[in-house]
């Protein structure tokens, strides 16, 4: 059933733009960002989505974050290195998008205001529809990440969240994935109160 805004794991795959070790620190709300993107990247391992990670000026920017790349060893995920902000406007990265053949594409990364929101709007413009999880996109200042979520909804973007997007794609309960799924999520919940605590400064 092809329902507008309704994701189809047939359909659907996962793109993780740019989490890096030396522009964390600086993203607002990034161990949030890390715990979400951690469990997409599990979410596409129970569902068995393809997925695409990307990494940005590796020299610069610093590898992906340790948890995400572990997560990706186990996927035989292989980041793909690109100096264009927008995935899309990558050679290597373009031909990935397109060999993958997924019209959905759910999006998660940094920075939300430039590589995040550029790809999303390429990938708009290939017809293509991308599901934004908005506690999985942040930048360094809160004004910029909240105006590009504002931005790529109004140009045609699904702005979702990482649980919505789990269980959408799960469809039933009582299943072996969906019992594999609740494991994430409460992983994921763990890791959400861990980053709580964290920015609140509290042990």
């Amino acid at each position: 059933m092809n329902v507008p805004g309704i994701l189809n794991r047939d359909r659907t795959m996962l793109l993780v733009i740019d989490v890096q070790t030396r522009l964390l620190p600086h993203i607002q709300r990034h161990e949030h960002v890390v715990a979400a993107t951690a469990a997409l990247l599990e979410t596409a391992r129970v569902l068995e989505l393809p997925a695409m990670v990307t990494v940005q000026y590796v020299k610069g920017l610093g590898p992906m974050h340790e948890t995400l790349t572990q997560l990706c060893s186990q996927q035989d995920i292989d980041p793909l290195e690109k100096m264009a902000f927008s995935v899309c406007r990558d050679e290597r990265c373009r031909a990935q998008l397109d060999w993958m053949g997924r019209d959905q594409v759910i999006v998660a990364g940094i920075e939300g205001h430039v590589c995040v929101q550029q790809t999303v709007l390429d990938l708009l413009n290939m017809k293509l529809t991308p599901f934004v999880c908005a506690d999985a996109v942040s930048s360094r200042r809160m004004g910029d990440v909240e105006t590009a979520l504002t931005r790529m909804r109004q140009a045609g973007a699904v702005i979702t969240t990482t649980e919505a997007v789990l269980f959408e794609l799960c469809g039933l309960s009582g299943t072996p994935e969906f019992k594999e799924l609740l494991a994430v999520v409460k992983r994921f919940d763990e890791a959400r109160s861990r980053a709580a605590r964290s920015e609140a400064g509290v042990c």
